[in-house]
């Protein structure tokens, strides 16, 4: 069932094109998954029960539900910063980091995606991805947690806000 104010088309090259509110977005669906648009429902069917057409069916089927859902709602990421010194601003959709190297890593964004910091006293630096694309949004927030992995025994480097990050023990002295 699809939202209100969403519209999907059909191209005859297999292309799916999704516009909603918040923007358009294209999927090109492999040949032997065919779609079928009627009224408010979208459905997918496969030709054979082969494995190969099973995984097409179950990716594209989520590809598509994805792009509705961003269309009409779009998708937010959170990123918190954790360690003494660890900064984050921002000049439009240029980010620079501070995460404790001896330089500054300065990262550019798509422009499909839109970038705010927060930074409040006693609390960690935050970076607020929004967009409509699922995909692109999970891409880039990746590419910014490789930078400072959170490592076990501090819990310092970049993680998303609300992760839970497993701790270990450290070294334990064996003077006595």
């Amino acid at each position: 069932m699809l939202p209100e104010k969403v519209e999907v088309t059909l191209d005859k090259s297999n292309l799916v094109t999704v516009k909603g509110p918040k923007g358009t977005l294209f999927q090109k669906v492999d040949a032997d998954i065919s779609v079928n648009i009627e009224g408010k429902d979208i459905s997918l069917t496969r030709p054979t029960e082969q494995k190969r057409h099973k995984a097409l069916h179950g990716l594209y089927r989520s590809l598509i539900a994805n792009m509705v859902e961003g269309v009409s709602n779009g998708y937010k990421k959170e990123i918190e910063l954790v360690g003494v010194g660890y900064k984050a601003t921002n000049q439009g959709n240029l980010l620079e980091l501070s995460l404790g190297f001896s330089h500054a890593i300065f990262f550019n964004l798509p422009s499909e995606l839109k970038l705010t910091t927060i930074t409040e006293k006693g609390k960690n630096p935050t970076i607020v991805l929004e967009g409509i694309d699922k995909q692109l949004i999970g891409q880039v927030s990746a590419k910014l947690r490789s930078f400072r992995k959170v490592e076990p025994y501090k819990g310092k480097g970049v993680r998303f806000v609300g992760e839970i990050v497993r701790r270990k023990a450290g070294k334990t002295s064996a003077k006595k």
